[in-house]
């Protein structure tokens, strides 16, 4: 047994990294080249799927090199293939940029792998006590869990081979990407605002979306509250049209200790 998983690693390992590693003798040349080809071919088409805009913006020899890179030095965590997208976005983070690297590479792999997590996400939404039609200022705003809200440096959602940034937008790019009612992922451009309401909605679940707006008011020092209020509560039915907040449930009123 010892033998035969020894062969089975120097096999794999040619597989990986066939300039370095040699070949098992004791298989035809011809075919260990099928099996290099399948491997690597199998792989590079899953990733050229799943990161359509990267592969069309890379040189074809810059976006193999990755590939191989992946294959050689990336040790996945999971055995599961359609997981394997998002190893490649770790490996990317992992490793020393180089000068071939666009800047964005990093973020719009991201971008793009968070359209195949959300398509694949098991997350439900739990719509026990939900008024889909509550008022979102008095009561609580609920928000889906196939909304992710995102922030990056660069805008990911309009890169393409005719648009390809060189130096990082003035303000961070605000994004909310959004798995639909119809299973189709889409994405919403916000404001930084917006995104601090989503976050308060997230982090103080009990809060009504009143208080979370007042919160801001005073993070912002906003002179008027009540304007921020007004704003927010268009803001709030807008995310709730858009299917971002689910409805809401009552607020907690807190309890005062004589």
């Amino acid at each position: 047994m010892v033998e035969f998983a020894a062969h089975q690693q120097a096999f794999c390992a040619h597989l990986r990294d066939p300039e370095r590693a040699d070949a098992p003798t004791d298989v035809a040349p011809e075919r260990m080249r099928v099996y290099r080809e399948l491997i690597f071919n199998n792989l590079d088409s899953l990733l050229a799927g799943s990161f359509p805009v990267l592969h069309r913006i890379l040189k074809s020899a810059h976006w193999h090199a990755l590939v191989r890179a992946f294959l050689v030095e990336h040790r996945a965590r999971t055995p599961l293939f359609h997981r394997l997208p998002g190893e490649f976005v770790d490996f990317l983070g992992q490793r020393p940029t180089t000068a071939d690297d666009p800047p964005f590479l990093l973020e719009l792999a991201h971008y793009e792998w968070v359209e195949i997590a959300l398509h694949n996400s098991e997350a439900e939404a739990d719509l026990e006590g939900i008024d889909p039609n509550g008022d979102l200022l008095a009561a609580t705003p609920v928000r889906s869990p196939l909304a992710w809200s995102l922030s990056y440096r660069f805008p990911v959602h309009r890169i393409a081979p005719d648009h390809q940034p060189e130096t990082p937008a003035a303000e961070p790019v605000q994004l909310v990407v959004l798995r639909d009612r119809t299973q189709q992922v889409r994405f919403i451009e916000i404001n930084a605002v917006t995104q601090r309401l989503l976050q308060r909605i997230e982090t103080t679940p009990s809060s009504s979306g009143r208080e979370a707006l007042l919160g801001i008011a005073a993070e912002l020092r906003h002179p008027e509250p009540e304007r921020v209020i007004e704003f927010g509560a268009t803001t709030l039915a807008r995310l709730r049209a858009e299917g971002v907040l689910l409805g809401t449930r009552p607020a907690i009123t807190p309890v005062i200790a004589a």
